[in-house]
């Protein structure tokens, strides 16, 4: 296995489209990293780079240590899992597998121990002799990663590859790919658009934009401590609520003015927003941190606003909360005990402790 590092890597297509600017990353031996953001930040442009599969306009890339710029895609040592699986319909799957050793030449018997090594990983022996055609969208995926298993590879770069799959396949795979890193202690770069599959499956999550790398942390780095406004609304499900507002000195410490309600600032935060007193700011909180005064021991008035319910969604184990403070709408995600309903005024109360501030202009986390 390999160590991944890009060193100042940008992209430019002709006209002057920047897809990717300036990244840098290194990823480490056996690491597991994905790269995650909404369509046309760059992220699979810069798989295809790391890949050979897209030249490099600016910088360099190393995989083991080697400079691979102006090494050919079939010379780095690296296998790619595309969404689109990219099997060959008139060949079985044990052939499918087979192909990329039999173009290297390596021994039957050596190509036979590898198929047939990699089909019990994946639990796919009894599927060898079926076409492609005869197999379903998870099977096919499979296929395509045992494909790249047999390589034994520096690196395997996954290009979005559940897409094609429905909700309930697409978590069996998302585990299933999971224990696969663990079972080959392998390198592994993972290209999607989905944050739940980001943050389920990487040791280390780079979240991109416009080309840019905006943040590289862990799941839970990222989901704490966002270093902007656009990683910590793309960052949980359902997203960071963000309400415009001003800080005010008031008696007690310094409040977020919202303009329909106004909450105390934690203590902790106070220090750090003292400079924004009078000032516009961005207040961000996530529909977690938000609860029915109704179920919450000694709720703090200073910490408690009143919305209005404008749409319940019963999840099952929880509850989510459409609500408006006739200015700003945002989401509560509250217990399933909850009975709220449409029109409704509730006491809300807010956990300040975990709330966010950024600043308007810079969109930068304040705290």
């Amino acid at each position: 296995m390999a160590k991944v590092v890009l060193e100042n890597v940008s992209k430019i297509y002709p006209g002057g489209v920047v897809a990717v600017k300036d990244a840098n990353l290194e990823i480490e031996d056996q690491e597991f990293v994905v790269l995650v953001g909404p369509s046309g930040c760059g992220k699979s442009t810069t798989l295809r780079m790391i890949a050979g599969l897209e030249e490099v306009t600016e910088g360099n890339i190393y995989i083991d240590g080697r400079r691979v710029n102006d090494v050919p895609p079939k010379d780095r040592d690296i296998a790619m899992v595309f969404q689109n699986y990219a099997l060959y319909p008139h060949m079985t799957v044990y052939n499918n597998m087979a192909f990329g050793l039999k173009l290297r030449r390596y021994p039957r018997s050596e190509i036979d121990r590898r198929v047939r090594e990699a089909a019990q990983i994946l639990g796919i022996e009894n599927l060898l002799h079926r076409k492609p055609k005869a197999l379903s969208g998870g099977q096919r995926q499979r296929v395509a990663v045992g494909r790249a298993i047999v390589r034994k590879p520096k690196a395997f770069l996954f290009d979005e590859p559940l897409s094609n799959l429905d909700a309930k396949m697409r978590v069996q795979m998302r585990t299933e790919i999971s224990k696969l890193h663990i079972r080959l202690a392998s390198t592994m770069i993972y290209v999607t658009h989905d944050q739940i599959e980001a943050m389920t499956m990487g040791d280390r999550i780079v979240v991109m934009k416009d080309g840019l790398m905006q943040q590289v942390a862990t799941p839970m780095d990222l989901y704490e401590h966002p270093v902007n406004e656009f990683v910590a609304g793309f960052i949980g499900s359902p997203p960071m609520n963000f309400f415009v507002g001003t800080i005010q000195q008031g008696s007690g410490g310094l409040f977020f003015n919202e303009g329909k309600f106004s909450v105390r600032l934690h203590d902790e935060h106070m220090s750090r927003l003292t400079p924004y007193i009078g000032k516009t700011v961005k207040f961000g909180i996530r529909p977690e941190n938000i609860n029915d005064a109704l179920f919450v021991a000694n709720p703090v008035p200073e910490y408690t606003i009143k919305a209005t319910v404008e749409v319940v969604e019963p999840m099952g184990a929880e509850v989510f909360l459409y609500c408006n403070t006739g200015k700003h709408s945002f989401i509560a995600r509250v217990q399933s005990r909850e009975k709220a309903r449409v029109g409704e005024t509730l006491n809300l109360v807010l956990d300040m402790a975990k709330a966010h501030f950024f600043d308007p202009e810079t969109t930068k986390a304040i705290v």
